[in-house]
């Protein structure tokens, strides 16, 4: 595991490196989700897969906890979790997205948690997470 610090602004960094990245919540229902945090993980940023079934209904609260860049949330609409963080924690949201460019699309817009249908793919995770860092003018 890598060892890394946590800035005040949600990004990290490994000790030695001056590389930013950006830190992503991701909740599955099902409790899945290791495929979008591979694809996070190959575009530079830093995942954070919550744990077991029902996950998409705490991204709100694993974000503040853990002072993420943006939550991801899989459930068969694609709206309950990113709802739930909008509710309790006034997150911008997109949400019912089935594919990848919508997800862009919705970093582009200023989204900041993003709720999807289950399509948890490495495609999903690298093109989001491309779209955030140069949103946000970071390299990973």
């Amino acid at each position: 595991m890598t060892d890394t610090r946590m800035t005040g602004t949600g990004m990290t960094d490994t000790p030695g490196s001056t590389a930013m990245t950006v830190k992503i919540v991701i909740g599955h229902r099902l409790g899945k989700g290791n495929a979008v945090a591979d694809g996070v993980r190959a575009a530079g940023g830093e995942p954070v897969v919550i744990p077991g079934p029902g996950a998409d209904m705490k991204v709100g609260d694993v974000m503040a906890a853990e002072n993420a860049d943006l939550g991801i949330s899989f459930c068969g609409s694609g709206g309950a979790g990113a709802v739930t963080a909008k509710a309790k924690y006034g997150h911008e949201i997109e949400f019912g997205m089935r594919s990848a460019q919508a997800g862009v699309t919705a970093v582009e817009q200023g989204r900041t948690v993003l709720g999807f249908g289950f399509l948890d793919s490495e495609e999903l995770g690298f093109k989001v997470t491309e779209a955030l860092l140069k949103k946000l003018g970071r390299t990973a």
